[in-house]
């Protein structure tokens, strides 16, 4: 947030770091510096409504972000051990993954561990090794920038909407052990979840690549599984026109793909 996109240009010029002053924020949100100052340093945890009403507006943060600010303010009884690795997918879930013909098709907990998924998604994931997390997949698998021709793009919204999944209940040991794993064997994510970026994955519209037949686009949304808290469906779709044939395509060929994989790995 810069002085000039809230107003505050008089003076810009001169400053060594860039951003708005504690004393800047204090006056936009309409509250003391000095509590401001509390607040930054977590010496007043209990700040009202209101004042977390003002500081998302000067901060111009979205639904999201706001929602996760007031989580760090409010934190909910933690959940700890209700994900994590030990979550099981309910038989009508799976049911309805296999079911699903349109593109790949994921259940996925608040770790981005992947519970469960389809044959399309074992199709089009194939190259990166492994399929247990999301985030694993983006950030250390080595095919993971030809799987996604858009990686940046994927992997920054992941790592967005990991944050939007965990919460103020960061301190999950389990998350906590996948964000450590993932920093010491990426740079990429250390500076992607140093920017705390925090937004929900709900639809997205994303490429993959695979080597048989090419590019494909698909849509995506997610759902909620109200009967399994912190447990998400994703869905896609591939887009009409050449990624619906090529999808298609590989669905057809997958007896093939399965023969041959099993027959190199003897």
């Amino acid at each position: 947030m810069s002085p000039d996109e809230v107003g505050l240009s008089r003076g810009a010029s001169h400053r060594r770091t860039p951003g708005l002053r504690r004393d800047e924020v204090a006056l936009l949100a309409g509250v003391s510096r000095d509590y401001y100052t509390r607040l930054e340093q977590g010496r007043d945890r209990c700040p009202s409504d209101q004042v977390l009403n003002a500081l998302a507006r000067v901060f111009q943060l979205d639904a999201d972000a706001t929602e996760h600010l007031y989580q760090l303010a409010h934190p909910r009884a933690r959940s700890w051990g209700i994900d994590g690795g030990k979550d099981k997918v309910k038989p009508q879930v799976l049911r309805l993954m296999d079911s699903w013909g349109h593109g790949p098709a994921s259940v996925v907990n608040r770790r981005t561990d992947v519970l469960a998924h389809n044959s399309l998604f074992a199709a089009l994931a194939e190259r990166l090794g492994r399929t247990d997390n999301f985030m694993r997949m983006l950030f250390l698998s080595p095919e993971a920038r030809r799987v996604w021709p858009d990686w940046e793009q994927e992997a920054g919204s992941m790592v967005a909407h990991l944050r939007a999944a965990v919460g103020a209940d960061n301190k999950d040991p389990s998350v906590l052990e996948l964000v450590e794993e993932l920093s010491e064997s990426s740079e990429d994510f250390r500076q992607m979840w140093a920017r705390h970026d925090v937004r929900a994955r709900r639809h997205n519209v994303y490429r993959l690549h695979h080597p048989l037949v090419g590019d494909l686009i698909f849509w995506d949304e997610s759902f909620s599984i109200d009967s399994a808290p912190g447990q998400r469906v994703f869905l896609s779709q591939a887009e009409p026109g050449p990624s619906e044939e090529a999808l298609a395509k590989l669905s057809a060929m997958r007896p093939r793909v399965d023969q041959s994989c099993e027959t190199s790995s003897r």
